[in-house]
C-alpha cells in the first residue's frame, strides 16, 4: 500500500490513496493551523469506526440480518503527554431493523474487534477499546 501528501500550508496537508482518493488533513487555529479539515488523530477514530463497521455489516449480511440502519459513536481519550496516543476509546453501535437478534450482534461485533479489523489491532497496542450495542426502536 503506498500514499503521498502534499503541503498546502500552515498546517494543513491533502493526502491521496493509492486508489486516488483524497483527504484533506488540518489542525486547530490555536495549533496553528486553520482548521480547514479534521485532524490526522480525528481521522484515524474514524478509521478505526470505519474498519468496524464495515465488518460488522458485511458480518450481519451473511447472517441475513435485516439491518436498515447503523451508527457508530466514537469517543477517545488521550494521553496528557506527547505523543498524545488513544489512551481510551469507548464505541458505541447503535442498530436498526427487524428482528435483530442480540446474539447475531453480539457475534458480528466481537468478530471484528477481535479477529478482522486491522485498525482495532494497532490501537489495541495504545489504548484500552470498550463497545456496547444498541439496537434501537424507531
Amino acid at each position: 500500500m503506498e500514499a503521498k501528501l502534499r503541503w498546502f500550508g500552515k498546517r494543513g496537508f491533502v493526502g491521496e490513496t493509492e486508489s486516488g482518493h483524497k483527504v484533506r488533513m488540518d489542525i486547530a487555529i490555536e495549533k496553528g493551523g486553520e482548521n480547514t479539515a479534521p485532524a490526522p488523530m480525528e481521522l484515524l477514530l474514524l478509521s478505526l469506526g470505519g474498519c468496524t463497521g464495515i465488518d460488522v455489516v458485511s458480518i450481519l449480511a451473511k447472517k441475513r440480518a435485516r439491518l436498515e440502519g447503523m451508527e457508530i459513536k466514537l469517543e477517545a481519550e488521550q494521553a496528557e503527554e506527547h505523543p498524545k496516543v488513544f489512551k481510551k476509546i469507548k464505541i458505541e453501535y447503535l442498530f436498526r431493523g427487524e428482528d435483530l437478534k442480540d446474539a447475531d450482534l453480539k457475534r458480528a461485533i466481537e468478530l471484528s474487534q477481535e479477529k478482522y479489523c486491522s485498525v482495532t489491532a494497532m490501537l489495541q497496542k495504545t489504548a484500552e477499546l470498550s463497545y456496547t450495542w444498541v439496537i434501537k426502536k424507531e
